[in-house]
């Protein structure tokens, strides 16, 4: 096994950092790598955000709910970009180009090229002895969010990533089995895995160190899909030009 491989494996999510920013050099190198990763057709549609502003951080971490928001080595917001494409447009051409910038197959687009570049900066980062967690929370006051960091049409905030030296260790949550998430040639019936991994999760739940709890990976994602959750984001999205059609 080599060190990407293990890198990979023992990720775990960071929710505690020591009292250290990351030096340029670290943050130029985690852009270069989120830059590296592959993109449909060329079209990069996506930015990143550095939030250093401690304000700004203080109002992301209030609406995340995350205290680790404001205290780490550093913030970036991974953004949908479209916007770009825009830029050298006239009017005739930017009419001409809305029916792609609102379509649901652009949309996609630009997630995907924002998510495969954070994953390549997180595990950058964790390659260098940093630890990582996501921040999905961001989209809790998504028009805020929007508004704080002066994105133009065409451009939305996805998620955050947390970025410094680690002062935890936590344990590694478990992950699904594979005959849950791999199938081959066509979908597979797994309900048994799931009956199993339940198992597993309870005992990860009962025994962790911190926030222990009787739960199961199924009872947790019936509570979630059945409490409405973000419903502003659909909204937001649409206004913002994407995913109208």
């Amino acid at each position: 096994m080599n060190a990407t491989i293990e890198t990979l494996l023992n990720h775990r999510s960071i929710r505690s950092f020591k009292d250290t920013r990351l030096n340029q050099e670290q943050i130029d190198t985690l852009v270069a790598a989120a830059q590296q990763a592959s993109t449909s057709s060329y079209m990069m549609a996506y930015s990143i955000i550095g939030v250093t502003d401690e304000d700004k951080k203080a109002e992301l971490a209030d609406i995340t709910g995350q205290n680790y928001v404001k205290e780490n080595g550093h913030l970036f917001i991974f953004c949908a970009d479209l916007y770009r494409t825009t830029i050298k447009a006239d009017k005739k051409q930017y009419e001409e180009m809305l029916a792609n910038l609102e379509n649901s197959e652009h949309f996609l687009v630009s997630a995907i090229d924002a998510a495969l570049a954070a994953q390549n900066a997180a595990i950058a980062a964790e390659s260098m002895g940093l630890g990582i967690c996501y921040i999905g929370s961001i989209r809790n006051q998504i028009a805020r969010v929007d508004e704080l960091l002066s994105l133009p049409k065409h451009v939305i905030p996805l998620f955050g990533m947390v970025v410094g030296e680690p002062a935890q260790k936590p344990e590694q949550k478990p992950r699904l089995p594979k005959d849950a998430v791999y199938f081959e040639n066509e979908y597979s019936h797994y309900e048994e895995k799931l009956d199993t991994f339940n198992e597993t999760i309870a005992a990860y739940y009962r025994s962790r160190s911190n926030n222990n709890r009787q739960d199961s990976w199924t009872d947790q994602m019936l509570r979630r899909f059945q409490t409405p959750m973000r419903m502003d984001v659909t909204e937001f999205v649409q206004k913002k030009g994407f995913n109208k059609r």
